[in-house]
């Protein structure tokens, strides 16, 4: 059997997590090494058992082709179509419905549109104008964090405290939808690494320096433990088994902020040898787990069977439809 590796500019990561894979998993026949695609046929057979994913978010084509791979039977980490169609503001009523602690949020209609579309004002006659700003703000208070509903890196990400920052900040925005969410004034903020939905690690984290501590007296035990509880639920929710979950700590609550990390950041020089060392051994034994083990439903996600969706307290169709 093999395991697979798909991944963009990473130095430290790939190199280690392919060695350690091919250490643990020779007992078992497994081996691993970088995918290679060159022009992929719809009737291509499976060349892999596994295959971790960590930039197809980013090449369309390698998008593409992990989903055919998972037509011929390979365990993508993480799940293509869900990962496809997945979004921040989603999760975030997701994850509001089952009970985590979120901010207030708000998704906005997007301040423009990409050059090649080729709209008139019929085309947005369904958006309502003029935006209540003050309204908005209203609910979610002030200050506020602006930010796109998908993303990710930090990236178009402002701290408005009034209605003139937030124009101003929202007249950059092109073409990207944004979310308009509560400001958490945090005295804690904690990243988890996320292996197979239910294994999590809490670590410090320090969003204004981007810096990763090893700090395991960083929460109480009462409060590490709702962390992880809320942790796992976001990913059995959402299917992810590689993740970073992030929470900011007001008062004693962790507001989870930011759960869309399913390429997470696993470069030993940013998240400190100690974490590295971790994540290496807690990822190859995880695929290997997965070649050996896995089947189809552990990649996909349950926010349907978790909300009763399309049971009594959901649709359930309208009449004489089946």
């Amino acid at each position: 059997m093999k395991i697979g590796l798909l991944c963009g500019r990473e130095y430290s990561f790939p190199p280690a997590f392919l060695e350690r894979v091919n250490a643990l998993g020779a007992a078992h026949g497994i081996t691993a090494d970088l995918v290679k695609l060159g022009g992929t046929r719809m009737d291509a057979p499976p060349e892999y058992r596994v295959i971790v994913d960590r930039i197809s978010h980013e090449v369309e084509y390698y998008r593409g082709a992990m989903k055919q791979a998972v037509l011929q039977g390979t365990y993508l980490i993480n799940n293509p179509f869900w990962w496809t169609a997945d979004d921040k503001f989603f999760n975030y009523a997701v994850m509001h419905r089952l009970g985590a602690a979120i901010p207030r949020t708000v998704l906005l209609p997007q301040k423009g549109y990409p050059a090649d579309v080729d709209l008139t004002p019929e085309s947005l006659r369904n958006l309502a104008f003029p935006i209540d700003w003050d309204a908005l703000l209203d609910y979610v208070g002030r200050p506020a964090i602006l930010k796109p509903y998908s993303g990710g890196g930090w990236r178009h990400v402002y701290k408005v405290h009034d209605r003139k920052e937030l124009l101003a900040a929202y007249e950059g925005t092109s073409p990207y939808p944004m979310t308009l969410q509560q400001f958490i004034d945090f005295d804690r903020y904690v990243r988890c690494f996320t292996f197979g939905k239910t294994d999590i690690t809490p670590v410090a984290y320090d969003p204004r320096e981007r810096r990763y501590l090893v700090d395991h007296a960083y929460l109480s035990s009462e409060l590490g433990a709702r962390v992880v509880k809320d942790a796992q639920t976001i990913n059995l929710a959402l299917g992810y088994e590689m993740n970073t979950i992030e929470f900011a700590v007001q008062d004693g609550i962790p507001y989870a902020i930011d759960y869309l990390n399913c390429a997470p950041d696993f470069e030993r020089d940013r998240i400190t040898d100690f974490y590295f060392d971790h994540v290496v051994e807690k990822m190859s034994r995880l695929v290997i787990d997965r070649a050996l083990n896995g089947g189809p439903a552990q990649s996909w996600p349950r926010w349907e069977e978790m909300l009763g969706v399309g049971t009594s307290t959901g649709f359930t169709g309208a009449p004489g439809l089946s």
